[in-house]
């Protein structure tokens, strides 16, 4: 049995890394092909596309696998440590439920595609490619029940599979009556530590039920938004993300910004938020700064004279400072939902972006001269060796940033362009990951936040899909247009209701549910969708932050060891300063967009 297992873990893997490999390395060879022999590969936006949904469910496979599933974890955290083992039981026999109607409505889903005669590239049909979701959904649903805990838990948890089988058939003429009690139920189970996905998943299942609409609608959404041209973007950025943080690049990018900006005052604390700002454009708003850099950088700064309370705020606060900057996952997404340019977008966020981190630089400044910090004078020859050091990764943003605004790439090639340039430079330049030893765990802790990600944004999906069926945003416009009518009351009320949604959803799944709902809503009061996107964006990060269930102050606690209040108390100061620029990008909206452009749309 144990080598079944191994086998089928490697396996897992190994199909893994080779999907997400080629995702990075058809671009790129497709380009070189186009470039230079003015041919190139049929079919390779389709093959990317397609290979972002087998990435996608394979990585939530194995997010199942590590038990790395993105979850709020609050019940876990306030409950006493006896009654954790109930609650692990119940939050593990929901998500089974979950899962397997998932896995039900997928199966639906590709019998119907078998007989459809749609082709990828002409020769590779379509449903076999989304059997990886019935396949993917049975396998999560499986791993829920192994790790339940004991016999009895496992037991209790398998429930969970007949529970949903006599709700979908059983069960059907009481559907209205059921749908608001079973989702109370999924609210307490994500409170209990249940995977968001299942919340989101479970709901868009209870309220298609309920309405008599095929369930199959969900995994419809899912392939449909998986599949689109600008998601693939986000685990190749991912990717490069990953590579340089696993490499030695974070240390090489420490000593330049040191050299540059140590002789100030509060150095270390402005080169930690402009490193932080650097690796969250590619790894996105998704903690992965704090986790990866968070234990080099603390030691550091408290060498320096930083107070502990200050520097561990600092770490968390910054975990998303980047979220605004190309190329970041967010907004492509938010681009890709809402329907704006992405490269306008990104050209709207640049100065918002950056009075972001200038704030965050000014509260490090004071800090540093309260706490008297070391400022050694400036050195130009050991400037210009930093930069001569880290002139690999100094390039990479250049080179993606030329290859989409000079036209020269696509979105999806400038990502797989990063990834080949990250991976050449960490592997064969500096020697610092090993091609067998090193790239494959790589790859796989990637993929792993890549399926914990995707679950999530196809599983709202299909949620959304029901709320805009049912007209939720065109009735939610209404009610605000007969109740509110000053549109400064309104951005008050968004910045509250947005600080919710940030600090209770990841923001991948906020921007998929949210940004249908109130698209319709800015309309009425003439917001520009430029200036409406830096607003939603900006509040999301700082959602991150806010107690009591922000995710980066669960992530700062588990990697700095430390309990949940002492870091609701170290991020305070921070909250506040970056509130202070979301208001202020909330009301000047000339920051976002030139005052002609926000007059010609209203």
């Amino acid at each position: 049995m144990e080598r079944v297992i191994t086998f089928a873990r490697r396996t897992e893997d190994g199909l893994t890394v080779a999907a997400l490999l080629l995702m990075g390395v058809l671009p790129v060879l497709e380009l070189f092909l186009r470039t230079f022999f003015h041919t190139g590969i049929p079919g390779t936006s389709g093959y990317v596309q397609n290979l972002t949904l087998w990435v996608g469910f394979l990585g939530a496979m194995i997010a199942s696998r590590e038990g790395r599933h993105l979850n709020l974890s609050t019940g876990m955290v306030i409950l006493p440590p006896r009654l954790q083992g109930i609650a692990t039981t119940l939050a593990a026999t929901v998500s089974t439920a979950v899962a397997s109607g998932l896995c039900w409505a997928s199966l639906q889903f590709v019998r119907v595609e078998m007989d459809s005669p749609a082709n990828i590239a002409g020769w590779l049909p379509i449903w076999v490619v989304e059997a990886i979701l019935p396949v993917s959904f049975a396998i999560i649903t499986l791993r829920f029940v192994l790790q339940a805990g004991g016999w009895r838990a496992r037991a209790l948890a398998f429930l969970g599979i007949p529970a949903a089988v006599v709700i979908g058939f059983l069960l059907g003429q009481y559907a209205p009556q059921l749908v608001w009690p079973a989702i109370a139920g999924l609210v307490a189970a994500a409170v209990l530590g249940a995977p968001i996905f299942v919340l989101l998943g479970g709901a868009a299942l209870l309220l298609f039920f309920a309405e008599g609409v095929p369930v199959a609608a969900i995994p419809v959404e899912t392939y449909r938004i998986v599949v689109s041209p600008a998601i693939p973007t986000i685990p190749l950025f991912t990717l490069t993300g990953y590579l340089l943080a696993e490499g030695r690049a974070s240390q090489r990018l420490v000593r330049l910004f040191r050299a540059f900006f140590g002789w100030m005052p509060g150095g270390l604390a402005i080169v930690t938020t402009l490193l932080f700002a650097f690796f969250t454009t590619f790894t996105g708003a998704s903690g992965v700064t704090i986790l990866a850099l968070g234990g080099l950088l603390l030691p550091v700064l408290l060498k320096d004279g930083y107070p502990e309370r200050f520097s561990i705020g600092l770490l968390t606060a910054t975990g998303s400072i980047g979220l605004l900057f190309p190329p970041s996952l967010a907004v492509i997404l938010y681009g890709v939902i809402a329907h704006v340019p992405i490269t306008d977008l990104f050209k709207a966020g640049i100065l918002p972006g950056m009075l972001m981190v200038t704030a965050v630089c000014l509260f490090g400044m004071r800090k540093g001269i309260r706490a008297k910090t070391p400022r050694p004078p400036f050195d130009a020859r050991e400037a210009a060796a930093a930069l001569w050091e880290s002139k690999w990764e100094v390039l990479l943003p250049v080179v993606a940033l030329v290859g989409i605004f000079g036209g020269y790439t696509t979105l999806i090639e400038a990502a797989a362009i990063t990834v080949v340039y990250a991976l050449v430079a960490e592997t064969f330049i500096h020697r610092e990951l090993h091609v067998t030893r090193d790239l494959p765990r790589v790859l796989i802790k990637c993929v792993t936040l890549i399926g914990g990600v995707f679950v999530i944004l196809g599983v709202a999906m299909g949620l959304t899909n029901y709320l805009v069926d049912a007209e939720v945003p065109m009735h939610a416009a209404a009610w605000v247009q007969a109740h509110v009518h000053s549109r400064i009351l309104f951005l008050m009320f968004l910045n509250i209701f947005l600080l919710i949604v940030g600090c209770l959803m990841d923001i991948f799944s906020a921007i998929v549910v949210v940004v249908p709902l109130i698209l319709p809503i800015s309309q009425v009061f003439g917001i520009h969708p430029l200036h409406l996107g830096m607003i939603f964006l900006t509040n999301l990060e700082l959602g991150y932050l806010t107690p009591p269930v922000g995710m980066n102050l669960f992530l700062a606690s588990y990697r700095f060891e430390k309990p949940l209040v002492h870091i609701y108390r170290d991020v305070i100061p921070f909250l506040l300063v970056l509130l202070c620029v979301v208001l202020l990008i909330t009301y000047v909206p000339a920051l976002t967009i030139g005052a002609s452009s926000i007059t010609s749309v209203q």
